[in-house]
Formats: structure tokens, C-alpha cells, sequence
């Protein structure tokens, strides 16, 4: 928080950590002698003071004192009392990380298409798996793969369709190598892993300037020139930024960030969802123009629960698999454990699977799996992994002594995310499958449990 000259007056841990400052080096000094890369015209602070008008989730990159790069995403509001400026508060989160991989992926990406424009050569973004990669004699299966290979013939948008683990980008993977652009780039996107002013440079591109420590760099759609990309969850992409896909999907035109000039690209457009598209389009999260132009072929993944009699062709499918990775002989599963797999939903469906018999075959002692190296809750036949599970180990939920609600129910959470990072036995994916939550909540939780 600065005053309204722009000498600091709070500064607050969180900050603190953020920018690997102490507090005593920031307080009672002015904004442009902490950070010396920012200016009166590119501080988002000294912006708000001057036009009293907020900024908001707007991407900043600066060097401090320490000659540190840092770059965060703020919203800045200015603090008016009796309708006079008094200063500024900025509330920002640290996104350096995930920017300086994002765009080291990118550069080294646009570096390999440069050198090799029309190489097949190991190192570029390629899909790997193939339609022989696609496990399941189900009639749904059998008339999905036939619909995937058709739409492999054309060039026409996609949208898959499927529950988490479901396997959506192996068939997006297949697609694009049976189709006339398998020499081109494969570039796939998860929509939900970054914020939205990042994932909009990162889609579209930066020019040197666009904003504070912006470079001239290529987005994903240059990337992809001639080949495939491929969008997941679409429906987490922020609205607003729909709107400017919809815009490349029409005119197949882009426009890197901050600048006037149109480049033309040629690529096509695979996306996936895991929820049900019209519920996404009444919750708000999908815009039903953007809906209606990806949504030319649609394929829809079934969960395994609706093809149980694939489990046991994909479980010989995964124990081949762990036998050579870990130089196991294990046969098959027992009668027992069969049994346990067609009672169990699969809420996390092949993913799951999957992960439980990679378990079973770190622990397993002979050649048969049994019922004993699966987890718990697989075992119990319980999907939600928590029956009879209290919040204060007895059967009704206690406040202790003195203790908010606010305080328990902060107790209650960890608890059952401890738990769900037991039943799944460390793996991240699962327990948030298991807790059905993002991913990435779990792995927020995770961090400020800490």
C-alpha cells in the first residue's frame, strides 16, 4: 500500500515472501527506489494513484533491488476518503514460475520449428499414442474409435467429451497422427493451469512492449502453423478470452498482444471438456458461440464404470506395462480382486485403474495381484473413499473449547485431504480425484498446509 505519492506505508509478509524483500528495505520509501525497472508510466501503483481508477488482473514484470526478475499478476485499487486520493493497495500473486517455464517451452518450441520446418525429428511437440493405443472391445468403444478415425479424414473442429481419466488426449493424439497433418506440430493447452493474462500470451503471443517485460515472442497458434492444437478444459478458459479464440477460430487470423499486425495460421482446433457442455454454457463457463463453431464432430469418451468389460483387458493391458518398467513377471489378478474391480465405480476411470495397479506392482511380492495391494477404498468398494470417516474420530462433528467454526471446519479439510493423500498412496492425481476437487486445488492445500 503506498500513500498518494507513492512512498510505501504497508507491506505485508505475503509480499515480503513474494518478492524476497524484508519489509524494513520497502516501508517509508518511495515505489521507483524499490523497483528501479518500473517508471511512473508502467507502475500499476503510481497508475491508480494518478487516474483513480482501479487495475485490475493486470501482468507486471520488474527487477527489484536485488536484481531479481519477478513478475506478478495485481489488482490495484486506489483507497479514496471524503472523495479524496489518499494512496494505493496492491494485492499480487507471484506467477514468475510458471511464466519463466511457460516461456521457455515456448522459445525452445519456436527454436526447433524454426531450424526444422518440415522434420519429423525427435524434440518438436509430437503426438505419441495412436488409435492401436486405444484399449477396449465395448460396442461404445469400438463405434468411438470408428467416429475418431473418420474425423481424422478432415480438418473440421473436434470436441471431446469425458470424465476426468477417461483418456481425451489419447484420442486427441490419435486424430492428429491419422490425420494429413501428422508431420506437424502437436500442441496441446490445459486451459485451467494458468491465469487468464498469461494464458492469453500464451496462446496468441507477446511484441516487445505490450506490456511491462513483454518480448516479441510466438504464441501457441504460430506454434502449431500447419498442425494440431489442442485445448483442455475449455470451459476454465475465462470467457472473456473465449471470445478472442472465437475471433482466431473465424478469421484464422491472429494477433499477438499489442500489436496491429495479423498473422495468418493453419491450424486445427481439437478441445475438450470434462462436463457436459450445456451445463457449462448455463453455469456461464462456456460462451454458446464459441460452443457452437468447435462443436462440428463431438466424441464422446464413456467412463469405465459403463464399460466394465474392458477392466480386465486394460488391467493385463497395465500389468504388461509395470512388468517392464519394473522388471516384474506379474500374470494377472486374482478371482478375488476381479470380483473387487467389477463392483468398484471408477471414479477416476482408466487413470485410476491405471494407478492402482501401478501401486499394486510396487508392493506385490509374488505374481498374482491380490485384493491386499490394492487401496483401501478400492477394496471397500467405496468411491468417495471416506465412508465412515468423522471429522474428530467419533461419529458426530464437536467443536472443542473456544474453537470457530471457521477453525474446524479448516480442521475437518485437512483431515480429509490427509486422508486422501493416504488412500492414494502419495499420488496427487488420484486424491483429487478421489476428493473430487481440481488438481490444482489439492495441490494449493497441500502447499499452505504446510
Amino acid at each position: 500500500m503506498v500513500d498518494d505519492t507513492g512512498v510505501t506505508v504497508y507491506y505485508n509478509a505475503q509480499a515480503a515472501e513474494l518478492e524476497g524483500l524484508e519489509p524494513e528495505s520497502v516501508l517509508g520509501k518511495h515505489i521507483l527506489d524499490v523497483y528501479p525497472s518500473l517508471d511512473p508510466e508502467n507502475s500499476t501503483l503510481l497508475q491508480v494513484c494518478r487516474t483513480k481508477r482501479p487495475v485490475l488482473t493486470q501482468q507486471q514484470s520488474f527487477t527489484n533491488f536485488k536484481g531479481q526478475r519477478v513478475t506478478t499478476l495485481n489488482t490495484t485499487l486506489p483507497i479514496i476518503i471524503d472523495n479524496r486520493l489518499v494512496g494505493a493497495v496492491e494485492v499480487s500473486k507471484n506467477i514468475t514460475a510458471v511464466r519463466e517455464l511457460s516461456e521457455r517451452l515456448l522459445d525452445l518450441q519456436a527454436r526447433v520449428f524454426d531450424r526444422n520446418p518440415d522434420s519429423t525429428t525427435s524434440g518438436r511437440p509430437i503426438a505419441r499414442y495412436t488409435f492401436a493405443d486405444i484399449i477396449g472391445q465395448n460396442s461404445k468403444m469400438v463405434e468411438l474409435k470408428s467416429l475418431a478415425q473418420r474425423s481424422a479424414t478432415t480438418d473440421s473442429a473436434v470436441l471431446v467429451l469425458g470424465e476426468t481419466g477417461t483418456g481425451k488426449e489419447l484420442v486427441v493424439q490419435a486424430i492428429h497422427n491419422a490425420s494429413r497433418r501428422r508431420a506437424r506440430p502437436f500442441v496441446a493447452q490445459n486451459c485451467a493451469a494458468l491465469p487468464e493474462t498469461l494464458l492469453e500470451s500464451i496462446l496468441f503471443g507477446t511484441i516487445r512492449g505490450s506490456f511491462t517485460g513483454a518480448e516479441n515472442r510466438p504464441g501457441l497458434f504460430e506454434i502449431a502453423n500447419g498442425g494440431t492444437l489442442f485445448l483442455d478444459e475449455l470451459n476454465a478458459m475465462p470467457p472473456s478470452l473465449q471470445a478472442k479464440l472465437l475471433r482466431v477460430l473465424q478469421d484464422g487470423m491472429v494477433r499477438r498482444i499489442g500489436d496491429s499486425k495479423l498473422r495468418p495460421v493453419d491450424v486445427r482446433i481439437i478441445t475438450a471438456m470434462n462436463e457436459k457442455p450445456f451445463e457449462a454454457m448455463r453455469k456461464g463457463t462456456l460462451r454458446e458461440d464459441l460452443y457452437y463453431r468447435i462443436n462440428v464432430v463431438t466424441i464422446g469418451l464413456p467412463p469405465l464404470r459403463e464399460r466394465r468389460d474392458d477392466s480386465l483387458l486394460l488391467s493385463q493391458h497395465f500389468i504388461s506395462h509395470y512388468n517392464r518398467v519394473f522388471g516384474r513377471k506379474v500374470i494377472g489378478l486374482a478371482e478375488k480382486t476381479w470380483e473387487v474391480f467389477k463392483n468398484y465405480d471408477w471414479p477416476g476411470n482408466v487413470r485410476e485403474l491405471q494407478h492402482a495397479l501401478e501401486g499394486a506392482m510396487n508392493i506385490i511380492d509374488g505374481d498374482i495381484i491380490l485384493p491386499e495391494h490394492l487401496p483401501a477404498h478400492i477394496r471397500e468398494g467405496n468411491a468417495l473413499g471416506f465412508a465412515g470417516l468423522s471429522v474428530t474420530g467419533t461419529d458426530s462433528f464437536i467443536l472443542s473449547p473456544g474453537q470457530s467454526l471457521h477453525d474446524a471446519l479448516a480442521e475437518a479439510e485437512i483431515r480429509y485431504v490427509e486422508q486422501a493423500m493416504q488412500q492414494a498412496r502419495g499420488n496427487v492425481t488420484l486424491a483429487a480425484e478421489i476428493l473430487r476437487i481440481p488438481r490444482q486445488t489439492l495441490q494449493y492445500k497441500l502447499r499452505t498446509r504446510k
